[in-house]
């Protein structure tokens, strides 16, 4: 992949973070944090059973290669445990992948389809902006479109680029983290977009946020993903056109031989030097990151849960009957 650097993604470590699951410890050294909005840093272990069951999950991405190469573990672990899971695709990709640019449409096009497939999406959404021109599109126009997607899909939780990640210099990046963090906002009022209400749709809230970035964002959640990281590894070997891996292996493993070399972490087939390259390459970040805090790989986010009410909490604790 050209266009975006990915092994090199600063760990940046965080001080942040909201609630927390029957899955999730809180790392604390008993010091106030330097910054409380959003919590202290929690890892997220994987959960037995379908605790997530009846929720809804909206994976978001520019291109067709974010969700795979930063949250596609988390993105499989929320599914398997319950989550109904959609995946919107803000741009068209047309600036990156390869031969023309219609070619690089279509395998682009193709590849979303199989990267939503081997995660078990309900449904692709392809909303198909220039790819890098998002910073000249009307933002109401897309906030507009996400907000009607939140409400009529009853989006609970959504994993996209973190609005706040330093140093981003894609403007698809951030236009898209930007538009979805005041979409999310904006979908639980009762007066923006009133056509919405008169097609039947309601005010819904999105109630959680798992954001990702390439270089340094407050990192509050460090999700375990050891037991859906074959998944990733199978979600980058199908994201062919512009993913980081494609036949890169295999082509490794070609140009060795021609110079009568070879490494044995390769294999003797191409099948198995793509997936062993996407282990020790791709996703080094993920090994080094789960090392940190003794897993085996991990994802890490700035998380913002459901906001606890002050009130709710004080009536539940002081209410006495009649």
């Amino acid at each position: 992949m050209k266009r975006r650097k990915f092994i090199g993604n600063t760990l940046a470590g965080g001080i942040l973070l909201g609630g927390t699951t029957a899955a999730a410890e809180t790392i604390g050294s008993g010091e106030p944090p330097e910054f409380t909005a959003h919590g202290d840093l929690v890892i997220e272990r994987p959960v037995s059973g379908k605790p997530h069951r009846n929720k809804v999950l909206a994976a978001i991405q520019p291109h067709s290669d974010d969700i795979p190469i930063f949250a596609a573990g988390t993105v499989a672990k929320l599914l398997n445990e319950g989550y109904t899971g959609y995946l919107i695709r803000v741009t068209n990709d047309d600036m990156a992948g390869p031969g023309s640019v219609g070619n690089t449409v279509l395998a682009n096009e193709r590849d979303n389809q199989e990267v939503g497939r081997v995660l078990g999406f309900q449904k692709i959404f392809d909303l198909n902006y220039g790819n890098h021109q998002m910073d000249g599109i009307s933002r109401p126009e897309l906030r507009s479109r996400l907000i009607f997607l939140f409400r009529l899909l009853q989006v609970d939780t959504l994993v996209c680029y973190d609005p706040w990640g330093h140093y981003e210099e894609n403007p698809d990046h951030y236009v898209t983290a930007q538009c979805v963090e005041a979409a999310c906002w904006m979908a639980n009022g009762d007066k923006d977009y009133p056509e919405h209400f008169a097609a039947g749709l309601k005010p819904h809230a999105v109630r959680e946020k798992y954001y990702f970035s390439r270089f340094q964002q407050r990192v509050n959640r460090v999700v375990d993903i050891s037991s859906t990281f074959e998944r990733k590894v199978d979600v980058l070997l199908v994201n062919k056109a512009q993913g980081p891996a494609g036949e890169t292996g295999a082509h490794l493993r070609a140009s060795l031989a021609a110079r009568r070399q070879r490494l044995p972490l390769l294999g003797s087939d191409d099948e198995t030097a793509n997936r062993q390259y996407i282990k020790q390459f791709v996703l080094k970040n993920d090994a080094e990151l789960g090392h940190k805090y003794g897993l085996q790989y991990a994802e890490q986010f700035h998380y913002i849960g459901p906001e606890k009410s002050t009130v709710d909490e004080y009536v539940q604790q002081h209410a006495v009957p009649l």
